[in-house]
């Protein structure tokens, strides 16, 4: 696990009496850019939740920079403390389908709100991070903007910026073009296409955007039934994957985009 920043190890979730993720086994290098793919309910968003403590496991471990996710470090019997998953939270960053915006708040007060209050950071450097982070997502003229008046791009951008302002190791990204409007879905997927190439960030994707899973991955991971069917480079996996489930996902896609237009 030298390089791994991220790994888990033969992790099962439930959600009553589903198995989302079965015995799953996934690992990520620092640095490495992976993009999940899967039909819905394969597991893919669930593998993010994980990692940001929004979902707990019911069995194996997860692992963050060698570090247990889910219990005491030296002590696999006692679970996690809600001060040591605070402190894990701070390595890890996550922008989700919906913005989540604050409506009451700026863009620039919803970018600075979690690094002064949860960092502990001097509003003075906050701001200052906020501006520089809003103009790198192309918003650096909009920082007085409230939600309501910026659109669904403009707004998750903002997130991405509130999610960067954290300082996070990795960030992970759940749909983040699915509730756009499809002009919008480019300027979202442009500025993520620039934190991968620019950033040593670990990145873990989940998207449909298999044009853009092509640029943007060192690795495609496709998920079935919660578990890794096939992983490997995208030109690999997307373009002569050996499984017959990922080519009939893959057919599916094309189908949905050519009845799209």
């Amino acid at each position: 696990m030298n390089d791994a920043h991220v790994v888990f190890d033969k992790v099962t979730k439930r959600f009553g009496d589903t198995d989302v993720l079965r015995d799953f086994s996934f690992k990520a290098d620092k640095g490495e850019k992976v993009v999940l793919i899967g039909a819905s309910g394969s597991g893919k968003s669930t593998v993010l939740r994980i990692l940001m403590t929004l979902e707990e496991i019911q069995g194996g471990e997860v692992f963050i920079d060698g570090e247990p996710l889910w219990h005491e470090p030296g002590k696999p019997d006692k679970l996690a403390s809600e001060s040591y998953l605070r402190q894990m939270r701070t390595k890890v960053g996550m922008v989700f389908q919906q913005f989540n915006l604050f409506p009451h708040m700026t863009a620039l007060r919803n970018v600075i709100e979690a690094p002064i209050r949860v960092l502990k950071m001097p509003r003075k450097e906050a701001e200052e991070r906020a501006r520089d982070l809003l103009a790198r997502v192309g918003l650096g003229d909009r920082c007085e903007a409230y939600p309501a008046q910026l659109s669904g791009g403009q707004q998750q951008r903002v997130a991405i910026a509130r999610a960067l302002a954290m300082r996070p190791e990795i960030m992970l990204f759940d749909e983040p073009t699915s509730a756009l409007d499809p002009e919008m879905v480019g300027e979202v997927l442009n500025v993520i296409r620039e934190l991968a190439e620019e950033s040593e960030l670990t990145m873990l994707i989940v998207t449909h955007e298999m044009r853009f899973a092509r640029d943007v991955a060192d690795r495609v991971c496709f998920l079935d039934k919660g578990q890794v069917l096939e992983e490997g480079p995208p030109d690999q996996v997307l373009l002569n994957p050996q499984e017959e489930r990922i080519q009939m996902f893959l057919s599916s896609l094309l189908d949905d985009h050519s009845r799209d237009s």
